[in-house]
């Protein structure tokens, strides 16, 4: 990151060779982020050169080379959702339900697996939602108006993704024990 500053100002100034350099820093993590929205490696790439397109010819709008990270991540997540409700039919029920799961049981088994793997099995709308909300930070009113639907189908939907993770994860221990059990 020692070069992100110099790389930032070069590429303000069109420089191809720094813009390169940005690409090749941020490019794998801002891949990783659009595909955890839209679970199409395809489509995270098309979003991922789209973004660095918007990102190269507005660059001038980021002030600051400390927050390009930041300002860049804000492209990506902004065209992925943008991506993911013009391509996709997601429906939302639009019910309120009790939360009957512990995050803390939640947080812990999601450190022993493959995030990619679960989002890559995890509803649309269920993924779209709990990233905003776990992975983005943002409130249900924020995710509300971003995503034009109520406040309440927001909560509902983090619910209903914080119970499907939860028998999820029930499935997969369920699954190591039958088979540790076999070996035995």
């Amino acid at each position: 990151m020692e070069n992100l500053e110099k790389n930032f100002l070069l590429a303000k100034n069109q420089d191809r060779k720094a813009q390169k350099s940005l690409y090749e820093m941020f490019s794998a993590k801002m891949l990783a982020i659009s595909n955890s929205y839209t679970n199409n490696l395809h489509d995270a790439e098309d979003i991922l050169m789209g973004a660095f397109m918007k990102c190269f010819t507005k660059l001038d709008e980021c002030r600051d080379w400390k927050s390009f990270p930041f300002w860049l991540r804000k492209i990506v997540v902004n065209d992925s959702i943008s991506f993911v409700r013009k391509n996709r039919n997601i429906l939302y029920a639009d019910i309120e339900i009790a939360d009957d799961y512990s995050d803390e049981d939640i947080d812990e088994r999601l450190e022993a697996l493959n995030i990619e793997e679960i989002f890559s099995q995890m509803p649309a709308g269920y993924r779209l939602i709990f990233n905003l909300y776990v992975f983005e930070e943002k409130k249900h009113q924020e995710i509300a108006e971003m995503l034009n639907i109520s406040e309440g189908t927001s909560k509902s939907q983090l619910s209903k993704a914080k119970k499907w993770l939860t028998e999820f994860l029930k499935t997969e221990e369920n699954e190591k024990r039958d088979t540790e059990t076999v070996k035995v």
